[in-house]
C-alpha cells in the first residue's frame, strides 16, 4: 500500500530546517492541520514503515538511527535498583 499524501507531507516537512523555536510546531498545526503530539505518533508509526523507508531512505535511516540511540540512553539512565 502507497503512503498517503498526508504521510508524505510530514515527511516533508520532517526534511525541512526550523531556525526559531516552535516554528516547526506551527508549521505542523498551520499546514498539515494536526497536534504536534499527533504529528510526531504519525512520524513514529511512518519509521517502522517500509513504504517511507522506499519512499525517503536517507531521511527514514536517519531518523531510525536518532530513536534508536534515544532509546540506547533510556536504557541506561535507569538510576539505582530499588532497594539499594
Amino acid at each position: 500500500m502507497a503512503l498517503s499524501q498526508r504521510d508524505l507531507a510530514v515527511l516533508a516537512l520532517e526534511r525541512r530546517t526550523f531556525r526559531r523555536r516552535g516554528e516547526k510546531e506551527q508549521a505542523v498545526r498551520d499546514e498539515l492541520d494536526m497536534s504536534a503530539t499527533r504529528y510526531y505518533q504519525r512520524l513514529n508509526a511512518l519509521l517502522d514503515d517500509p513504504e517511507a523507508l522506499a519512499a525517503d531512505p536517507v531521511l527514514v535511516g536517519r531518523l531510525r538511527r536518532l530513536r534508536e540511540e534515544r532509546t540506547a540512553g533510556r536504557d541506561l539512565d535507569v538510576g539505582p535498583a530499588p532497594g539499594s
